[in-house]
């Protein structure tokens, strides 16, 4: 699963974060997103969903669909 697929108020780990485009993963990267860390879906945007809020190591991050479909997660249950 993505992180583009979750609900809000999920909370799930990041298991990886997709080689897809090397440029846009390796920016996803730079600002945190690593494996093993725990991601929160804060909020949706009003229009068709996008963009989303994301609480990442006690940091807010908003993303755009193509960036959080580049984040696989594992839901916790």
């Amino acid at each position: 699963m993505t992180l583009a697929e979750l609900a809000k108020g999920s909370v799930s780990k990041i298991t990886a974060v997709t080689q897809d485009s090397d440029v846009l993963s390796s920016k996803l990267r730079e600002i945190g997103f690593a494996e093993g860390d725990e991601v929160e879906l804060l909020a949706r945007g009003p229009i068709g969903g996008w963009p989303i809020s994301v609480r990442l190591n006690r940091t807010v991050i908003a993303l755009r669909k193509n960036e959080a479909a580049l984040i696989e997660v594992e839901a916790r249950v």
